[in-house]
């Protein structure tokens, strides 16, 4: 179709993305997006934040005061932007996401990558067995409907430093009783990513084309992920891979930990009932436990074709970010006081 080549748009399209906004930009993840989109020179970053927020943003980044109940205003706000980047803690109210997505449709944002960081979104069997990630397609669908917006989606598995911090519930490792508790065998292996890796992701998707010049530009633009999502990976890792990496950073043997087994699918009933019991720490277990069943749900890179090599991602040292995430466990960092 001649729609989909830039010398066909309209007079004033500008086959970049210029101007990204992007909710959460001082949090776990939309830091690093928000520093590696700057970096590029190429674009200008606005953080819709809560009126009060105490979180702090990256140098260079615009913040713009927003009352995420009030859509009229979070659509004035997001005037203007060209492409739209929602990272939002567990913790937000369900509702969040979906008046975002409305906004950018009033506001005319063409392009959205919705809070669906983590797994394989397009896996059907995955999806349905927590709540929260069926929430993640529908938000999906919501974006499609509008009949403004199109969705690219970063798929990146769990991010790897930031989950080892979070304790058992995790990636099983409770560092402070020095014990681990492993998914059935311990060697079921998942895609990861660093968080400062899917930064770069974005900022390297973000500074593609957006649409091939003509029928005869056989570069790679962003058009290629619309309403698709992008996988990318750091590392391909089992809980017993880590655990060795951990060992070799930390300087400790085997014998210093004590080692539990437990069925990953026992362990994500338990974590079910926890949150049927009012308990928050229960949506973690499951979702984590989920992801390590034997069955490769995990591995999405055995199903799809990673991206890292397209955009250029670097090769990342596992012991580094091991390093990067005792560091985190050293300074006692907690999630829950980072969150976007």
């Amino acid at each position: 179709m001649a729609t989909n080549y830039a010398e066909n748009q309209p007079r004033g399209f500008t086959n970049q993305i210029r101007r990204v906004a992007i909710v959460g930009a001082g949090g776990s993840v939309g830091k690093h997006i928000a520093q590696e989109l700057l970096k590029t020179g190429k674009h200008t970053v606005t953080a819709l934040t809560r009126s009060g927020s105490q979180s702090e943003l990256p140098e260079g980044v615009q913040p713009v005061y927003v009352n995420y109940d009030d859509e009229a205003s979070l659509a004035t706000a997001l005037e203007g932007q060209e492409f739209l980047i929602i990272t939002l803690s567990v913790m937000a109210p369900p509702g969040t996401q979906s008046k975002l997505v409305q906004a950018a449709a009033k506001a005319g944002i063409r392009y959205v990558m919705p809070n669906v960081w983590g797994n394989d979104v397009t896996n059907e069997g995955l999806v349905s067995s927590l709540q929260n990630w069926g929430r993640s397609r529908a938000v999906i669908n919501e974006i499609e409907k509008t009949g403004v917006s199109s969705w690219i989606a970063l798929i990146c598995g769990f991010w790897y430093e930031h989950s080892m911090t979070l304790g058992p519930e995790a990636f099983g490792f409770n560092f402070a009783e020095k014990k681990l508790t492993l998914y059935d065998d311990g060697n079921t292996k998942i895609n990861v990513s660093t968080q400062v890796q899917c930064g770069r992701a974005v900022a390297r998707l973000l500074s593609l084309k957006v649409l091939p010049e003509n029928e005869h530009d056989q570069s790679l633009t962003i058009s290629s992920w619309l309403n698709k999502p992008v996988f990318i990976s750091s590392f391909l890792l089992s809980q017993k891979d880590m655990f060795e990496s951990w060992k070799r950073v930390a300087g400790d043997k085997g014998d210093d930990w004590t080692i539990e087994y437990e069925p990953s699918l026992e362990r994500y009933h338990k974590g079910l009932d926890r949150m049927k019991s009012g308990d928050h720490r229960g949506f973690g277990q499951a979702m984590y436990a989920r992801v390590f069943f034997p069955n490769g749900d995990g591995n999405f890179e055995h199903s799809h074709d990673l991206a890292n090599s397209i955009l250029s991602l670097p090769t990342e040292d596992l012991d580094e970010q091991t390093k990067n995430a005792k560091d985190m466990v050293d300074r006692g960092y907690n999630y829950m006081n980072n969150r976007n």
